[in-house]
């Protein structure tokens, strides 16, 4: 296959597809060194930079993604009102937010730290595939441990959990800190770019 055909069977294949595509995948379907894909998707990346249209190509959750660019966020908001699935409720928020920077962490643990019952919370994160069993942890009664997902790196636009705002970050920025919150405002998210607050400790 010629570097053109390559490059636009690549542009292809992330235009299909509603999720990242990972270098493996790619190659997989390809059979065409990872290298040389990296390549061409970093051109891509590149290009539609360059061009600055309605669509851009983001690295994200281990993998590539064409996503609508963030100009347009107004007019694809309101396109997609009826459709898009509801924003989490300020409780899940606060729950993943625990989930995200304590991980992998039991139900026991997060409900120590809210001060209330998080059944339902962890229930609607699973559900929504935002978070996962990872395990259960050995201590009596074995309870099940929670963690992040890959649906919540792309959720929140993130590349992985290194991405996530530190408290340092929040000190320098000057933003405004309660006993026992931080709030962390993360990236907004590729498919619909709506912008999220978390709050967390």
């Amino acid at each position: 296959m010629e570097d053109r055909e390559l490059k636009s069977t690549i542009e292809a294949l992330l235009f299909i597809s509603g999720d990242p595509v990972t270098l493996d995948t790619f190659k997989n379907i390809l059979e065409t060194d990872k290298a040389v894909i990296e390549g061409h998707l970093r051109e891509l990346i590149n290009e539609y930079q360059i061009k600055n249209t309605g669509l851009l190509v983001a690295e994200v959750a281990g993998g590539f993604q064409m996503a609508t660019n963030p100009g347009c966020a107004p007019w694809v908001k309101k396109f997609l009102s009826t459709s898009v699935p509801a924003r989490l409720s300020q409780p899940s928020l606060e729950t993943l937010s625990i989930i995200a920077y304590k991980q992998p962490i039991i139900k026991a643990e997060i409900e120590a730290i809210r001060g209330v019952n998080s059944d339902g919370v962890v229930k609607t994160l699973l559900e929504r595939r935002l978070i996962k069993i990872l395990g259960r942890k050995e201590v009596p009664g074995r309870p099940l441990m929670y963690g992040t997902t890959t649906e919540f790196l792309q959720y929140f636009g993130l590349k992985g959990l290194t991405e996530l705002p530190t408290l340092k970050e929040f000190q320098d920025a000057e933003l405004p800190l309660h006993e026992g919150t931080m709030p962390v405002e993360p990236q907004a998210e590729k498919q619909n770019l709506e912008e999220h607050y978390i709050e967390t400790f």
